[in-house]
């Protein structure tokens, strides 16, 4: 069964910023202020922990900690292509050069055959000390994923995508709002959009969302409109 250890009010911010600490301290500094309004922050030194404990994302990701925020360290699965080794030492890395409580694994396959690598991967992130466990598959994966993370990342994609976004498939609404995430990026300025990207999520059922004005080959590297209009 999943854990649940963060229980907080919808809507809740999923914040994936990969931008270095050094580059956008101010950005750090308001995620910090926010710690009410996030589910979690992703933590990405270069696609994953890097090659060496980075001082700057430690120092970041311990202030989060310190305001009760989950750090989840950033893995890449590659669709289930990348070796589970690989994958499990991205993890420890995170564990234990960032103190990383949650784990974030990202181009999730949504793949029924590939359920029993992804439940291995899981296991082995529970083993890592991740109290969260996010999988972005990016679309709605095969109901089977919903037993093995904490969180299900159903979309993510450009504004236009979002608008038109298909129909949620029916087995989602077995599980609570908190159990799916939203990500969206190349939304158009203004408090309208961004309003209406919360309100999207939520009649989609989706409890955590990131809505952004970052788009291009680099769409994370902005923070939600929520926090930047909050000053």
């Amino acid at each position: 069964m999943t854990h649940h250890p963060y229980e907080k009010k919808d809507p809740m911010l999923l914040v994936p910023l990969y931008e270095h600490p050094a580059d956008r301290p101010e950005a750090w500094e308001r995620l910090i202020r926010s710690a009410g309004r996030l589910h979690s922050v992703v933590l990405n030194p270069d696609s994953g922990p890097g090659a060496a404990r980075d001082e700057r994302f430690a120092a970041v990701a311990e202030r989060l900690r310190e305001v009760g925020v989950p750090v989840l360290g950033y893995a890449d699965t590659d669709y289930g292509r990348r070796p589970h080794a690989q994958v499990v030492q991205d993890l420890l890395r995170h564990r234990d050069w960032y103190a990383t409580d949650g784990a974030f694994l990202d181009q999730a396959s949504a793949d029924p055959e590939l359920l029993p690598h992804y439940g291995r991967l899981a296991v082995a992130a529970r083993a890592a000390g991740a109290q969260t466990l996010v999988l972005n598959h990016g679309v709605h994966p095969h109901p089977g994923y919903a037993e093995l993370a904490d969180l299900l990342v159903t979309f993510e994609g450009p504004w236009d995508a979002y608008r038109d976004a298909a129909a949620v498939p029916p087995w989602t609404a077995d599980h609570p709002a908190g159990r799916f995430c939203h990500l969206v990026y190349g939304v158009p300025p203004g408090a309208l959009a961004a309003r209406l990207a919360e309100e999207l999520a939520a009649e989609r059922g989706a409890g955590v969302h990131c809505a952004v004005p970052g788009s291009g080959a680099h769409p994370w590297g902005t923070l939600p409109y929520a926090l930047e209009a909050a000053g």
